[in-house]
């Protein structure tokens, strides 16, 4: 059984904690869930919805129509009515939000003591209580979820790219809130007590790589988190991180652009500032994980990387796999990495081993040389790690290509059509063992932007032509049914 539910209401109404609520107790059950937010970039009025999705089997993405639809407002019927399925069940009472928990409880078949336990947990709980067993007592069993042994986790990319972080020894994590990017320093701020870590909110995204940078020359780890805006003024100080020698990890998290753009949408137009920003020549690492497992493990990868080699790693997300919740198996890998601890003078003129500052030519082409064969080496010590992962029928000539957060759709669209996935973890360094997959094969490259960037990077390092794309760029992540809709019309 999938069933899609969309929760709809003004900002401040609380959609999100009706969603957030039911699935927990879903995934309690046993059930596999998928949670995705859109939200306007308004504190109050507006309208914002979360879709969640609920299957008996493993899902990682949501469908564009809907089964139940929990209406907190009149907006949320008018905007989505186009959007239902046949039979979909519309709740729209104008009652506090626990009694569309309360319904929503007995539709699905649910225990009513499950949600007083999770109510306990909220403010004004006599009040919800009310609200929610009228709900429950108004409502009729429509569906049968089955408590099933399911031990799987439910986390959001955020989740795992802080407890990452964490767990690769994080010393001080800086940022200046800009959604996406946001909700880490926000899980970040959460857990540094008990850690033993600081998570520091600055004035500026220049304040924050500089003061970054600083601490990273006394051999603390440190990490940046920001968006696209604000990469663009901490593109100076990278390439200061990259001539000096100074490790450092960057959290690009995604919004459609540019300059401001649709800042609480999803979007994925970043790929190649990411592995150009900066001037100068030197080496970094970029990695796009596309779930929450894999969020975790390329943040470890990232400390060892860059506390190893010196250098910056980019950790390229997005708001979709920022903000959405996952049911996973919790089995990160973690790198375990040391610490840079020997002190130097840091400079960030052309310079000696040393730190010391020089012009001459032959010691400016001897440090250059240097920089350059240090990516050499990365190139080979990365090829440890899974710089790429392979799915579906493998002796297919239909090959779906991917990165970041578009995995979970591309997983859910194509498990019964006949094509292999390759989902790209290492964007830099470039997987180049990828050529023998694609060559002579129907390469269908699926990404959330409209240039399509990985298409271009696969051809500059392949020499292969990507001739068939599906691109999404409305700042909507991709939907199951659309997707699949796109993918048959390019299969041979």
């Amino acid at each position: 059984m999938r069933l899609s539910i969309l929760f709809g209401g003004r900002a401040g109404q609380g959609p999100n904690v009706i969603a957030t609520i039911i699935s927990k107790i879903l995934v309690e059950r046993g059930c596999y869930v998928f949670l995705s937010r859109e939200y306007e970039s308004l504190i109050r009025g507006g309208h914002n919805y979360n879709i969640l999705t609920v299957s008996d089997k493993e899902i990682y993405s949501n469908d564009i129509k809907y089964d139940v639809l929990i209406a907190l407002d009149d907006k949320t019927i008018t905007v989505h009515k186009g959007e239902l399925n046949k039979g979909c069940i519309i709740i729209s009472e104008k009652k506090g939000n626990m009694y569309f928990a309360g319904r929503l409880m007995k539709i699905l078949g649910l225990e009513f003591d499950l949600l007083k336990k999770e109510l306990k947990e909220l403010g004004n709980f006599e009040g919800n209580l009310e609200d929610a067993k009228e709900g429950y007592l108004q409502g009729e069993k429509v569906y049968d979820f089955k408590l099933r042994k399911n031990k799987d986790g439910f986390f959001t990319g955020s989740r795992k790219i802080a407890e990452g972080a964490v767990k690769s020894g994080l010393d001080l994590y800086y940022a200046y809130p800009m959604t996406p990017a946001t909700p880490v320093l926000s899980e970040l701020a959460g857990m540094q007590e008990e850690h033993n870590f600081l998570a520091i909110e600055l004035e500026n995204e220049i304040s924050v790589i500089n003061t970054a940078l600083g601490s990273a020359m006394t051999g603390a780890k440190s990490m940046v988190g920001t968006s696209g805006g604000g990469y663009d003024l901490m593109t100076e100080a990278l390439s200061m991180s990259g001539i000096s020698e100074i490790p450092l990890v960057v959290y690009l998290a995604q919004r459609p652009g540019p300059a401001s753009g649709v800042a609480t949408k999803t979007g994925q137009g970043d790929l190649n500032i990411a592995r150009y920003g900066g001037h100068g020549e030197f080496p970094r690492v970029v990695v796009a994980p596309g779930d929450p497992i894999e969020a975790e493990e390329v943040v470890s990868q990232l400390f060892y990387l860059t506390q190893k080699y010196k250098f910056p790693g980019i950790l390229l997300g997005d708001k979709h796999l920022s903000e959405s919740f996952y049911t996973m198996k919790e089995n990160a890998k973690i790198t375990k990495s040391g610490k840079l601890t020997k002190f130097k003078r840091y400079n960030s003129y052309e310079h000696l081993p040393d730190g010391t500052y020089t012009e001459d030519p032959k010691e400016v082409e001897r440090m250059v040389k240097l920089r350059i064969e240090k990516f050499t080496t990365i190139k080979k010590d990365v090829e440890r790690f899974q710089m790429y992962k392979v799915y579906g029928k493998q002796n297919s000539k239909n090959v779906i290509v991917s990165w970041g957060s578009t995995k979970g759709a591309i997983l859910d669209a194509t498990k019964e059509l006949n094509c292999k996935f390759i989902h790209i973890l290492y964007l830099e360094p470039f997987p180049e063992k990828i050529k023998k997959e694609l060559k002579g094969k129907n390469v269908i490259v699926v990404e959330n932007n409209a240039t399509s960037p990985l298409s271009s990077l696969i051809s500059e390092k392949t020499q292969i032509l990507v001739k068939n794309k599906i691109l999404k760029y409305n700042g909507q992540p991709f939907y199951k049914e659309e997707l699949m809709k796109e993918i048959k019309r390019k299969l041979k």
